[in-house]
């Protein structure tokens, strides 16, 4: 017999360290395995992987030991991620379900370090690959923002889904110039943004394992493949973060973590306007291909992958921001104010056609946070025999900007109330957990009745 469901709600706001690993000797190993590879694919005569170079610990100064983490932030930052790479997986809950069936999954032990519960270990509710692929995600994005929002304190963060944001550029699949295509990219761009300046870019990669730390090795050495993917101007000048996730049955879960440096920054060349972010990016069709020589003088090296030139960094900061546009109106609800910041190839139609059940006109139901409105849907579930309602929102004075096209006033809002959210993650009137984020989107979960 499983907890009652007021339990689980309770543990879901029980924060937890979560132990990240990123020292020189992990970087020497992930090179070992890397080494190792190449060796193997010269005796086979296989065309070697190119990965990025330079990957190297973070300072302890910008990540700490630990991170403290609650499950339900965890899942917050999951589920808004997630929210756009399922545009076929259903309606409704299914948009969240990635997310929420995670809700009874994460505990953690006496030395107050998260680890699996009983439930996440169990084999048969969880598929092990995707539990340990879908908490890596979670974990690494959230420790991801933390680096930056260390290392930028005057700059907001924005996760936006990669694949999305290249679609817009670039055909991903097909035969046509297949040699060319890099078929391992980022998993995600994290864009570092303040108004008014220009974005940088941070290229991230996550991984996770329930395997030994050897394991989490080979996964770094791939993910140092997916990031060398996409180059923005100068080939060497693309920074770049590569997560493992090592997930044991009973011990700490352990983040393991390298960076790359790089400045990133899409800084527009000069005579070029500024850059209106209200308007929608245009889907182009560039080549796929990075010239590694580009910027030097040399002849050309062209090599498979997705290349960000100077010419192209208005149109790629309108692309982020529209597709951050689009996770935030998704998260809280799909159809049609998500419809407008995405492209044909990006996947409209889906959100043109579908709206969560109840969402016709736009969100269908309000509800306030810690003294703060929100607009968003709601979806009822079962947890333990016990139905439980969980909302997704947007602040509606921030919503109002996304509905209405104005991604410029989005930012600004977001921008200047970032440190203005509650850290309280339970809200005695809503009765049941809430994670309110910096981009201004909140996610709660109560028991019915």
């Amino acid at each position: 017999m499983g907890k009652n469901a007021a339990a689980v709600l309770r543990d879901l706001v029980q924060p937890w360290n979560i132990a990240i690993h990123s020292t020189s000797g992990l970087a020497g190993s992930v090179a070992e395995v890397s080494d190792a590879d190449d060796k193997e694919r010269r005796g086979k005569s296989q065309e070697l992987l190119r990965r990025k170079p330079g990957l190297r610990a973070v300072p302890v100064a910008d990540r700490g030991q630990s991170i403290e983490l609650t499950p339900w932030t965890l899942l917050h930052t999951l589920g808004r991620a997630n929210v756009l790479a399922r545009q076929g997986a259903g309606r409704g809950l299914a948009e969240h379900w990635a997310s929420l069936k995670y809700c009874q999954a994460l505990n953690g032990n006496h030395g107050r370090f998260m680890t699996l519960s009983d439930e996440g270990r169990n084999p048969i509710r969880h598929y092990k690959a995707v539990q340990s692929g879908e908490l890596g995600i979670g974990l690494a994005l959230a420790v991801a923002q933390e680096v930056l929002r260390r290392r930028y304190p005057d700059h907001s963060v924005s996760v936006v889904d990669a694949e999305i944001a290249l679609r817009a550029g670039w055909t991903l699949t097909g035969k046509e110039d297949s040699a060319l295509r890099a078929p391992k990219r980022p998993h995600f761009f994290l864009e570092v943004w303040k108004p008014g300046a220009p974005s940088k870019v941070v290229l991230v990669a996550c991984k996770g394992t329930h395997g030994k730390p050897a394991q989490v090795h080979a996964q770094l050495s791939t993910a140092a493949v997916h990031v060398e993917a996409v180059h923005l101007g100068r080939p060497d000048g693309t920074p770049a973060m590569v997560f493992g996730t090592e997930i044991p049955g009973k011990d700490p879960i352990t983040l393991h973590l390298l960076e790359a440096a790089g400045d990133g920054s899409l800084r527009l060349p000069a005579g070029a306007g500024a850059v209106d972010l209200d308007i929608p990016p245009e889907d182009r069709a560039v080549a796929p291909g990075i010239d590694l020589a580009w910027g030097t003088g040399d002849e050309p090296r062209t090599v498979a992958g997705y290349h960000v030139r100077p010419e192209d960094y208005g149109w790629f900061r309108r692309v982020l921001a529209h597709a951050n546009a689009a996770g935030l109106t998704a998260f809280s609800g799909g159809g049609g104010p998500t419809a407008r910041y995405l492209s044909k190839r990006q996947g409209k139609r889906h959100f043109e056609q579908y709206t969560h059940a109840g969402t016709g006109i736009v969100q269908d139901i309000a509800y306030p946070v810690h003294g703060v409105d929100f607009v968003g849907t709601d979806h009822v579930f079962r947890l333990n025999g016990t139905r439980v309602e969980a909302f997704s929102g947007v602040a509606r004075d921030l919503f109002k900007y996304l509905a209405a096209g104005r991604v410029e006033e989005y930012r600004q809002g977001a921008h200047a109330l970032r440190e203005e959210w509650s850290d309280e993650q339970w809200d005695p009137k809503w009765n049941g957990p809430v994670s309110l984020s910096r981009d201004g989107s909140v996610l709660a979960i109560r028991v019915l009745g």
